[in-house]
């Protein structure tokens, strides 16, 4: 019978946690555009969907799309400098 890595339950504790944030983070994202749009104007907007490294990026206009571009582009290194930092760390 193996035993469990010391630190799983922390990562465990953590990755809730981020769950967590980030559902709060849309939520308020959602009202704030919400709270924003009510007096007749136009929403703009994008999203990104990361499949490994590689992002799909789309949006309404352009000025979106180079914002989540960009996003996207620091999302993935910063994806791979923490892959970096854990391996040479051992876990």
């Amino acid at each position: 019978m193996e035993m469990a890595a010391p630190y799983a339950g922390m990562l465990y504790e953590l990755g809730i946690i981020s769950i967590f944030i980030g559902v709060i983070i849309v939520l308020v994202a959602f009202v704030l555009l919400f709270l924003s749009n009510t007096k007749g104007g136009k929403a703009f907007g994008g999203g990104a969907l990361i499949i490994g490294p590689i992002p799909i990026i789309f949006g309404s206009d352009k000025e979106s799309v180079k914002t989540i571009l960009l996003l996207s582009i620091m999302l993935t290194a910063l994806l791979f400098i923490v892959y970096i930092v854990l391996y040479s760390l051992g876990w």
